[in-house]
């Protein structure tokens, strides 16, 4: 799984162990997500690598960052082997090429409606992620802004998203990828088996079912 050269895509964000990768992976998800940023959902380097390793060949496994220098990510990318990176924070050159040197996917997360949003130039990546000002708080938040610039990238929608409301989402032609993390939680960084399986099942058939 080494290119986003897909029709859509589903992440379930903040997974904590190898059981609900096992979960994620069951349910028919494409990729998890794997956070050392300040977070409830938070994991160590070392636990990372563990479930990274697990996924290898059945999910695409993203390391979630914010709050970290460039030295520290290519760090931790290099201990725990995630096939792509998620970055919260500004995206320097040194960093780019760092990543890709390691041959690393790149998903750049934008708050909607901020400077980064309007500026970001979403060429130098392989993918945007859209979520409103606090990521992972599971607020929901409007799209509007979305629609009112262009985009080069593959857009994953996040912020807010549950079983009940990621139909209405991927109903919008700019969307290509969902991301959840507390609408399918049982506890902060555990999932819900019910509402995981829910959830890649409702986006798996509003996806099949657009034009």
């Amino acid at each position: 799984m080494r290119d986003l050269d897909r029709p859509s895509f589903i992440k379930i964000c903040g997974v904590t162990s190898i059981d609900d990768a096992a979960l994620v992976h069951g349910a028919g998800a494409d990729a998890l997500g794997l956070i050392i940023a300040p977070s409830r959902r938070r994991v160590t380097v070392s636990d990372a690598r563990e479930v990274a390793a697990w996924a290898k060949g059945r999910l695409l496994s993203v390391l979630v960052v914010r709050e970290l220098d460039d030295r520290a990510i290519l760090e931790a990318v290099d201990r725990v082997g995630p096939d792509a990176v998620q970055l919260h924070d500004g995206l320097s050159t040194e960093l780019a090429e760092g990543l890709r040197e390691r041959g690393r996917l790149l998903i750049r997360a934008l708050a909607i409606g901020s400077d980064q949003f309007w500026q970001f130039d979403d060429a130098i990546v392989d993918a945007v992620l859209l979520d409103g000002q606090r990521p992972g708080s599971g607020d929901v938040h409007g799209w509007q802004d979305v629609e009112r610039r262009s985009w080069t990238r593959p857009v994953i929608a996040a912020g807010g998203l549950t079983s009940s409301n990621v139909s209405e989402i991927i109903s919008r032609p700019w969307v290509w990828g969902v991301d959840v993390a507390s609408g399918v939680e049982a506890s902060p960084g555990h999932k819900d088996r019910d509402a995981v399986v829910a959830f890649v099942t409702n986006a798996r058939d509003a996806f099949a079912g657009r034009p």
